[in-house]
């Protein structure tokens, strides 16, 4: 039988909704998807490149000088593997669950002999909340998947926020920047990943309480039965 394969996106479905991770990785069924807007992707990459300028003269960026553990990964080439998911070669294996963990890394920062998993978000406007409710997993699984690939973590991780403040002359756009410390959880995503694994072996699950798919499933349910449609 072929491992499960996991990533960090796919186990923060598990998380959310048992139900919806399982119709999608035992069926093919997948949630509904919207547009998706270019611009995100697009500020990615062009973050990505502006952090290679300054990596190649092991430096950081001004604005970030002093705010972050550590200095900018060197090994260009090993990272570009780890950004591009489909040929992503850090990855975490648990045989006993027959799963395997793959995932994407924009970035990470070494200090000493230790790595630190950076991942750079934007957003439209002014932080809010706190951040580890939506990535604390994901960065648990980064942690995991350098270890299990033989790079030492720190048990730490950044997330670096992006937002505008404002249109300066000639389309300038002035961006907020400020990473976010967040300390990480190896162990937590091992049992993740044995849940997710173990779930996937069994019966189609409940939806998760707040699932918006699965409710708008049940509420159009109700609405034929109620007009018998």
């Amino acid at each position: 039988m072929q491992p499960y394969r996991l990533s960090p996106s796919t186990l923060n479905v598990f998380l959310q909704c048992p139900r919806c991770f399982w119709l999608d990785k035992v069926k093919n069924i997948k949630r509904p998807r919207g547009i998706f807007p270019s611009l995100p992707g697009g500020m990615d990459l062009v973050i990505k490149r502006y952090f290679d300028r300054y990596r190649l003269n092991n430096e950081l960026p001004p604005e970030v000088q002093g705010k972050m553990e550590g200095k900018l990964f060197s090994d260009i080439a090993t990272l570009e593997k780890w950004r591009n998911w489909r040929n992503s070669n850090l990855r975490y294996e648990d045989k006993a669950a027959n799963a395997v963990l793959i995932g994407a890394l924009d970035d990470c920062l070494v200090e000493r002999s230790y790595h630190i998993p950076l991942d750079y978000k934007t957003r439209g406007s002014e932080l809010k909340g706190d951040p580890r409710k939506y990535y604390q997993n994901q960065l648990d699984c980064y942690c995991l998947m350098l270890e299990s690939c033989g790079f030492k973590t720190k048990g730490i991780a950044y997330l670096l926020y992006y937002w505008p403040l404002e249109v300066r002359q000639e389309g300038v756009v002035k961006f907020h920047v400020e990473p976010i410390r967040i300390e990480t959880d190896i162990e937590s995503a091992k049992r993740i990943v044995q849940d997710a694994a173990r779930l996937l072996s069994g019966p189609i699950p409940k939806s998760g309480a707040d699932c918006e798919y699965c409710n708008l499933v049940a509420k159009r349910q109700n609405v034929q039965l109620e007009f018998n449609i």
